[in-house]
């Protein structure tokens, strides 16, 4: 092989490798409770479940933008933190199979600056259906005659 090959050979190689390198490094990953307590005023992201045996606290007369509420990890309901959010009520808080809050753990508690609620589907009971529906046409259907 020529000397040019070569090195194109090498800069081809070396730039597939920063590129998957890099595929690695930029995945969403989400941190876990233990990690945001951890590293109490680092900016994590969590993705967690609403406790619902714990109250929401909400009271808009007293102040429309705090909202408190007790949060536990997606994979295990030991590790429990308490969510302070001061933006006001969360949409769809109540119904969410999820959550993924953005904040910071601080003085004992999640301070809390932006979430997004992971609701269910509400095409899974459409879905379902859908199929049966098929599975009876083409039960019912005559077979294609071919010419």
């Amino acid at each position: 092989m020529k000397k040019i090959h070569i090195v194109l050979l090498v800069l081809i190689s070396g730039a597939i490798a920063y590129l998957i390198s890099s595929f690695k490094f930029a995945s969403s990953t989400y941190d876990s409770i233990a990690e945001a307590k951890a590293n109490p005023g680092k900016f994590v992201h969590i993705a967690v479940r609403l406790d619902t045996l714990a109250p929401v606290v909400y009271d808009p007369i007293k102040d429309a933008n705090f909202l408190s509420f007790q949060a536990m990890g997606v994979d295990s309901a030991d590790q429990k933190m308490q969510v302070i959010y001061r933006k006001g009520e969360i949409p769809n808080l109540m119904i969410s199979e999820r959550l993924v809050l953005k904040g910071k753990y601080e003085n004992g508690h999640f301070e809390c600056k932006d979430v997004q609620t992971k609701c269910p589907s509400k095409y899974k009971d459409d879905m379902k259906a859908a199929e049966k529906n098929v599975q009876k046409t083409t039960e019912q259907s005559e077979p294609a005659k071919t010419l």
